[in-house]
C-alpha cells in the first residue's frame, strides 16, 4: 500500500470518527431539548392545576366532634376598584355561587378595606340585598383591620356586623382630591392651550384656577352621593343607630369598640365565634377566588421559579 491509499484511508477513518462524534452530540442537544420541554410542560401542568384546585370552593378543615354543617364565606380585601380583586366583576359571581349552595347555613362575609370607589362598593352592595331576598339566606360580616367607608357601605347589607375592638370603622363620607399648578406654570414659561367645546369641559383643569361654580359643582356632586351614602346605611342598620347622626355621618372613624355603642356595629367577635353563635356550624366553605387567570398563574410561577415579581401598591387608607 502506498503512502497515498494510506493517507487517504487515515482521512476516511478520521471523518468516520468526526461524524460520529457529530451525530452523538446532536444527539445529546435533543435529548436535553426534550428534557427541558417535558419538565417545563409539567411544571406548567402543576401550575394550572394548582390555579384551578385554589380556586374552587375549599372547606376549611373540621374540629373534632364538628358536625357536617357549615357556612359560605367570601374574603373581600383590598381597595374597592374595577381593576382589583375587590371590584363587582369578581365579587359578584362569587357571591351568586355562595348563595345557590343550597347546604350552606349562611353567608360569611369576611372584610378587610379602607374603601374605594362609591360605584364599585354599590353594585356589590345592591348585588348582597337582592341575593338575600332571593334566597333567603342570612348574611353576617366580620371586619377585619379596616371597615371603612366604601367597605362599610358593603358591610351594611348584611344582617349583622361584627368587628374587633380595634377596627377602624365608619367615614360614612365622600371625598376628592388633587392638585392645582396654575401660578406654576407662569413662572416656568409654558403656554397651556386647551380646546374645549363646552363651556365646562375643562372644569378641574390643574393648570387653570378654581372658580366659583367649579367649587359649587363639586360640592354639589359630593353632596349627593354622601346622600345616597347615608340613605343606604340608615336603611342597613335601621334602628340600630345609636347618638348624633350628624357625628355618625360626618366622614369620621372609630375603634371596633366605639362603633358597637354607636349601632354601627352588632358585636365583638372574630369569624370561630360568629361561625358557632350565629350559624351553629364550626366550619366553612370559601368561595373566594385569586381573580385574573393571567395574574395568578403568572404569579403563581413566579414564586415556584423564585422569582420576584412586582405587585401594585396598595394606599393604606382609601376614603370613599
Amino acid at each position: 500500500m502506498s503512502d497515498t491509499d494510506a493517507n487517504k484511508i487515515n482521512n476516511m477513518d478520521l471523518t468516520a470518527d468526526l461524524v460520529k462524534d457529530l451525530i452523538k452530540e446532536r444527539r445529546r442537544d435533543r435529548c436535553w431539548r426534550n428534557l427541558r420541554f417535558f419538565a417545563g410542560f409539567a411544571l406548567f401542568l402543576v401550575v394550572v392545576i394548582g390555579f384551578f384546585t385554589s380556586n374552587s370552593p375549599s372547606m376549611s378543615d373540621s374540629e373534632p366532634g364538628a358536625g357536617k354543617d357549615y357556612v359560605a364565606m367570601l374574603r373581600l380585601n383590598g381597595i374597592i376598584s374595577p381593576d382589583s380583586s375587590f371590584s363587582a366583576e369578581q365579587v359578584v359571581p362569587q357571591l351568586r355561587q355562595a348563595f345557590t349552595d343550597k347546604d350552606a347555613k349562611g353567608i360569611i362575609l369576611d372584610i378587610d378595606s379602607g374603601g374605594g370607589t362609591p360605584v364599585q362598593a354599590a353594585i356589590i352592595h345592591d348585588e348582597i340585598v337582592k341575593l338575600k331576598k332571593k334566597y333567603h339566606k342570612k348574611v353576617v360580616v366580620i371586619g377585619e383591620d379596616m371597615l371603612a367607608s366604601g367597605a362599610y357601605y358593603v358591610a351594611v347589607s348584611g344582617d349583622k356586623i361584627y368587628v374587633n375592638a380595634n377596627t377602624i370603622t365608619g367615614s360614612i363620607g365622600v371625598i376628592m382630591a388633587g392638585f392645582g399648578f396654575p401660578e406654576t406654570i407662569k413662572k416656568i414659561g409654558v403656554e397651556r392651550r386647551v380646546y374645549a367645546a363646552g363651556d365646562h369641559k375643562d372644569r378641574l383643569d390643574e393648570f387653570l384656577p378654581v372658580q366659583a361654580d367649579d367649587t359649587q359643582k363639586i360640592h354639589n356632586v359630593l353632596d349627593e352621593v354622601h346622600t345616597n351614602f347615608i340613605q343606604v346605611v340608615t336603611a342597613g342598620r335601621q334602628g340600630k343607630l345609636v347618638g348624633d347622626t350628624k357625628e355618625i355621618f360626618s366622614g369620621d372613624f372609630w375603634t371596633g369598640e366605639s362603633a358597637v355603642k354607636l349601632g354601627l356595629a352588632d358585636g365583638l367577635g372574630n369569624l370561630w365565634d360568629v361561625m358557632q353563635n350565629e350559624f351553629k356550624v364550626s366550619r366553612f366553605k370559601d368561595y373566594t377566588a385569586e381573580g385574573d387567570i393571567i395574574k395568578t398563574l403568572a404569579n403563581k410561577m413566579g414564586a415556584m421559579l423564585g422569582l420576584p415579581l412586582r405587585s401594585e401598591q396598595m394606599r393604606l387608607f382609601e376614603k370613599f
